[in-house]
């Protein structure tokens, strides 16, 4: 595996296993428990840098590459309750995040460890998400509104007060001509985020990023892919509000890879 020299490199392997090990716990559900069977040979949970996750043995290999998930997770399926066995899976499986985005991170100062700590910090843990303390609705993007109805964050119910603030561009810039994309970008960048009133858009208090999990807290600027409707906290997808504003179309992380394919 090459070696990940950045901050940014390690935050986003990281993001793609902790996503992968969500997916798991609650999306694909299902399909992970029949998976660990317990009469099969010690197995492990592994999140794949690419939102994937996959039950396999473990490294043949001593030591092993990197750090190795807790091994023979199927052999206690069937002596706990399914979501007490779940939750075990949940915080061992923060356990090893940890451990690989820090032996990922080896290379990093200490401003930037204080970093990735911060970003990873930021986020709910695996066993926050799948126990409840947090949304669980992380590993599946959600949509807006329905047609006809006000576009708010999805999974809320009537509009709160205080309004969420949007991308800059996702009122304004479906609104503005040819013209607009020739205006000074000095005058574009001391433009405020733009903000939809209270009678258009909730507040959006708690909502999970799809791609981090972080939830949002009023305040926060966050961005919405043109092409899926999804929310997504600006901070996880290296978004500002000044960028934003210059920029033309936003696709996220997951349309991207579904292009890619």
């Amino acid at each position: 595996m090459a070696a990940l020299r950045t901050v940014e490199d390690v935050f986003a392997d990281y993001s793609g296993r902790r996503q992968g090990i969500l997916t798991a716990l609650t999306a694909d559900v299902d399909r992970f428990y029949q998976e660990c069977d317990p009469d099969r040979e010690n197995l492990c949970l592994y999140g794949n840098p690419d939102s994937t996750w996959e039950v396999d043995l473990p490294a043949e290999e001593v030591p092993p590459e990197m750090p190795e998930p807790a091994l023979g997770i199927n052999f206690a399926r069937d002596g706990m309750q399914k979501k007490d066995w779940l939750s075990l899976v949940a915080v061992h499986s923060d356990t090893w995040l940890l451990a690989v985005a820090f032996y990922n991170g080896a290379r990093l100062n200490r401003e930037g460890r204080e970093r990735l700590f911060e970003l990873i910090n930021e986020q709910p843990t695996c066993y926050e998400v799948v126990s409840g303390r947090a949304s669980r609705d992380v590993a599946r993007p959600k949509k807006r509104g329905a047609p006809g109805q006000p576009a708010r964050p999805a999974g809320l119910g009537a509009p709160a007060k205080n309004p969420r603030p949007m991308h800059p561009s996702a009122s304004s810039r479906r609104h503005r001509d040819d013209e607009d994309d020739e205006e000074d970008e000095d005058e574009e960048e001391e433009l405020p985020p733009t903000r939809l009133t209270e009678a258009e858009y909730a507040d959006g208090e708690g909502d999970p990023c799809p791609n981090c999990g972080r939830v949002y807290r009023t305040g926060e600027f966050w961005i919405a892919c043109d092409f899926c409707d999804t929310w997504y906290d600006g901070k996880c997808v290296q978004m500002t509000p000044q960028k934003a504003q210059r920029m033309g179309k936003w696709r996220c992380p997951a349309c991207d890879r579904r292009q890619l394919g």
